[in-house]
């Protein structure tokens, strides 16, 4: 993907710390709008700033239902801790593939939140 930025970003933020989720497994699917069966499109992993750039080019990205899975119980455990929530997963529509679309996570061990960001 290089020359090109992705035009989905994602950032975890580990809330109860108040520091970056670094190496969380993060895997977008797409759903097809045919079967409707969701297909792995990209797995990767957080970087030390929480984020996990390249997961989809500009050609693939087109409008559609996308998900992506974070793997918040390994994450967790990672840290010799555990985790109400074994992963969390955020649906989303895009209908514009020709904007940019941020979906953070917000995440503790006994909650999450997420919103779209730019």
């Amino acid at each position: 993907m290089a020359g090109s930025p992705s035009p989905l970003t994602t950032h975890v933020l580990n809330t109860a710390a108040g520091v970056p989720g670094s190496n969380m497994t993060i895997k977008l699917y797409q759903q097809d709008s045919v079967t409707k069966v969701w297909q792995l499109i990209n797995t990767g992993t957080t970087n030390d700033d929480g984020r996990c750039p390249g997961l989809i080019t500009k050609q693939q990205f087109i409008p559609g239902e996308y998900k992506m899975h974070f793997e918040t119980a390994r994450y967790w455990a990672g840290m010799g801790e555990s985790s109400f929530y074994p992963y969390v997963e955020i649906a989303f529509t895009i209908t514009d593939a020709d904007q940019k679309y941020h979906v953070p996570l917000l995440v503790s061990r006994f909650s999450y939140s997420t919103y779209r960001g730019s």
